[in-house]
């Protein structure tokens, strides 16, 4: 049976994009490897600081709008009208944030009150295509688990396709980068994790 991605014509399933193939019982669904980043309520994205009002910042999120963080989901901390907001987020510094809420009219907010949201220092941030991000995390985290492991880092996948790898050493990061690129341009394959081993072991 058709799901997700595919449809019916006569007595055959059609792709209705480039993707994957996923079976699941009797349902056919396609794991799309391309398009834009759709935002959704509980996604833990990486954001751009791209302007700052007086109650709250804009934040670029790969996305045709710009999300909004709110004082009140920035911080605890007691603001007082007309402070210097620079001080928590400024222009073009990148956060690790979530996604709280997604409106008909594509208003985005956001929050950084939760486990792992914080602003990001140092380290280098790459973009792989959003549909690809189960890929490179793998199931139950595996693929991403191997690359950490093998290159000694600590790397944060957002939903959004941005992707923050830091190390005291500028050489694991490298490594670290093109290892996810190489999952990134081979997601099609079957067994991807060893091929990964293998791509490590060779650096």
């Amino acid at each position: 049976l058709p799901d997700q991605g595919t449809f019916r014509e006569n007595d055959k399933i059609i792709a209705s994009n480039i993707g994957m193939v996923s079976i699941k019982g009797r349902l056919i669904r396609l794991i799309i490897l391309n398009g834009k980043y759709i935002p959704k309520a509980g996604d833990v994205v990486i954001g751009k600081v791209a302007n700052i009002f007086f109650n709250n910042w804009l934040v670029d999120v790969g996305y045709a709008y710009e999300a909004s963080l709110s004082l009140k989901e920035a911080t605890s901390d007691y603001i007082t009208r007309g402070e210097d907001l620079t001080k928590y987020f400024d222009f073009g510094e990148n956060i690790i944030i979530k996604i709280l809420k997604v409106d008909r009219g594509k208003n985005i907010d956001l929050t950084m009150k939760g486990p792992g949201l914080k602003k990001l220092k140092g380290g280098r941030i790459i973009q792989v295509t959003p549909f690809k991000v189960p890929r490179v995390i793998g199931r139950e985290g595996s693929m991403i688990t191997t690359i950490k492991n093998a290159t000694n880092t600590i790397i944060t996948v957002g939903q959004n396709g941005r992707i923050w790898i830091y190390s005291e050493d500028p050489i694991n990061e490298l490594k670290a980068e093109e290892a996810i690129m190489f999952v990134s341009d081979n997601c099609h394959k079957e067994g991807l994790t060893d091929e990964v081993k293998k791509f490590l072991e060779g650096k």
